[in-house]
């Protein structure tokens, strides 16, 4: 069975039957996208956006389910997020959404082929905390801590940390210091370029 299709009955499979420990749900998602960046893209750099493109839409179909991408979106505009239109806020977790996926897929594709471990698991009331490993060499081990919460009667992912740095505070911090030197289609400007720099460096 070819990794393409192994991956795509993957997410058949957690869409028709949902897990609901929350340990299983980062478990089952990564997996998933580990199997797709484990797919070889074709080196042909006539071709290669169209896979590179392919393998993000990809990806976006598990993120989907497992991230709650306007949650992380709105914590991490966080105090400006009240100011913008329901437009601008659809607009701005749409610019987000797209900018976390590429990042977090770029992260994920320097894991392939190493194991990974779920080693913890803690669960208070509605929100919950999954910890995992990456191993491999002393300078390629790397620890992800996932947090979750309960939405829609399923655990999604509102934050993720590597190696202690957290993705949603780190992203908080960056739009506030751009916001108040700068104005918020500035923001966009510079979140839509970073996307570009990811995809550069790929």
């Amino acid at each position: 069975m070819g990794k393409a299709l192994a991956a795509w009955l993957l997410i058949a499979g957690s869409v028709a039957s949902p897990v609901s420990s929350p340990r299983d749900v980062v478990l089952n998602a990564v997996s998933q996208v580990m199997a797709i960046v484990s797919e070889p893209v074709d080196a042909d750099r006539s071709t290669r956006p169209d896979a590179m493109e392919r393998r993000r839409v990809d990806v976006h179909r598990v993120a989907s389910e497992l991230f709650d991408f306007e949650d992380m979106a709105k914590r991490a505009l966080s105090r400006h997020w009240a100011a913008r239109t329901r437009a601008e806020q659809m607009q701005f977790v749409e610019v987000f959404t797209d900018m976390l996926e590429r990042t977090y897929l770029g992260r994920l594709e320097a894991f392939a082929g190493k194991t990974i471990t779920y080693p913890t698991e803690s669960i208070d009331g509605g929100y919950a905390m999954v910890r995992s490993r990456i191993a491999g060499e002393k300078r390629t081990e790397a620890s992800l801590v996932y947090r979750l919460r309960q939405a829609g009667g399923r655990w999604k992912v509102f934050d993720v940390t590597i190696d202690g740095v957290g993705f949603v505070s780190t992203y908080r911090n960056e739009f506030d210091r751009i916001l108040k030197s700068s104005s918020y289609a500035s923001l966009l400007d510079r979140m839509r370029a970073k996307r570009l720099e990811i995809n550069a460096l790929r």
